[in-house]
Parts: structure tokens; sequence; C-alpha cells
């Protein structure tokens, strides 16, 4: 039998509340974003999942929003890998600038094209389809043979690389990813079947505020 994979977008964090881009800048999470990782590690604890290994990005909030979760489940010390790999997009030229800033130094069109199209990256930044180039080439390798050997796996990640694991998870198109955002601090629980396909989907927790 596979196991399950939990991916869990981290809590708000300092930049999100700021309205700014932030990319592979380093700010840590807010009250508010401490709050939801806890509640997102509650959700899994009453769940009764128990985790095998958890992976992060290189990035503060992504990492503290994994050890509030392990916290809640009671598994504060679990082997946690952090890479790279599963970083938030690259904004490049974008990252610190506030939105609105940046739309008017821009133009509305030119940056929502660069936030909400597939494969237009923002100068000297990442478009969706590129941080997917990373993260589907990590989960294939080190990822997903943990879970398809009966593994429980926690992600805990940024809403685009999440997004891009959830495009390839969910077969969706690239018309509907971008549709689709990530609420943050919401586990999804999948269970996979032997082909690596999804057997079952699980949202635990409020959605309301995903879309």
């Amino acid at each position: 039998m596979s196991g399950t994979l939990v991916l869990v977008r981290h809590g708000q964090s300092d930049w999100n509340l700021k309205n700014l881009f932030t990319g592979w800048r380093d700010p840590d999470l807010t009250e508010l974003g401490v709050a939801e990782a806890r509640a997102g590690g509650k959700a899994l604890a009453e769940y009764g999942i128990k985790f095998d290994i958890a992976f992060t990005s290189d990035l503060v909030r992504a990492q503290r929003t994994c050890q509030f979760v392990l916290d809640a489940v009671g598994q504060s010390s679990l082997e946690t890998i952090r890479d790279q790999a599963l970083n938030e997009r690259d904004y490049g030229d974008l990252s610190g600038l506030n939105k609105d800033d940046a739309r008017e130094k821009w133009g509305e069109e030119q940056v929502h094209i660069w936030r909400r199209s597939y494969d237009v990256p923002p100068p000297g930044g990442e478009s969706l389809r590129d941080t997917g180039a990373r993260v589907w080439p990590y989960y294939l390798t080190e990822i997903l043979p943990r879970v398809l050997s009966g593994q429980k796996v926690l992600v805990a990640a940024h809403g685009n690389s999440l997004r891009s694991l959830v495009m390839v998870l969910d077969r969706l198109t690239k018309e509907e990813i971008l549709k689709l955002n990530l609420a943050t601090g919401v586990p999804m629980v999948y269970k996979l079947k032997a082909d690596s396909t999804v057997a079952s989907k699980e949202v635990l927790g409020d959605m309301s505020g995903a879309h």
C-alpha cells in the first residue's frame, strides 16, 4: 500500500501582510501566520496522522510552519529535509516591492501578466512553469519514492511551489492552475496509488479564504 502525502502552505508572513512581493526573500511569520500554522497542525493531530519524514524549503516562513505542524502532532524532532528546490517562486526584480508600487512602475496589465501567467517571468525571476521545472524533479526523486514505499510525508512550502505539485497531482491545466490559490496553513492530505496517481484527497480546514 502506498503512503500519504500532506502539503501545507506556510502561514501568513510579514511581507504578505505588507502586500510585498516576497519570492526568495526571507521574512518571518506574523502572529496570524503562527496561528495558521498551529491550526493546520491541530487539524492533522485530530486527523490522527504520524509522519515518517518532513520536507520544507530553504526559507524560514516554511521551516517554522513545518515545525509548528510537527509540534502539534507530537513529532517535534522528526527528521526534516530542507531544500531550495521547494522555495517560493523567485519574483526577481519585483522582490521586496509593494504590489501597488510595482503596478505604478510597470503598469497594471504587465504586473498582472507576471503574477497570473503560466510562463511569463518577471524581470530576473521565475514563471510558474520555471518554478515547476525545479519542484517536479525534486518531488520525483526525493519525495514520491518515499510515499510509494508506504511512508507518510509532510511537505511545508509555499503558494507557488505547492501549486506546481497540485497541478500534477490534481491533473490541472495551466489555465486551471492559474485560478487556484492555496489557503495558508490548511493541510491537503493525498493518498496515492501504486502508479503515483491520486487515490483520494482531503482538505483539512476552511478553504473559504483560498480563492
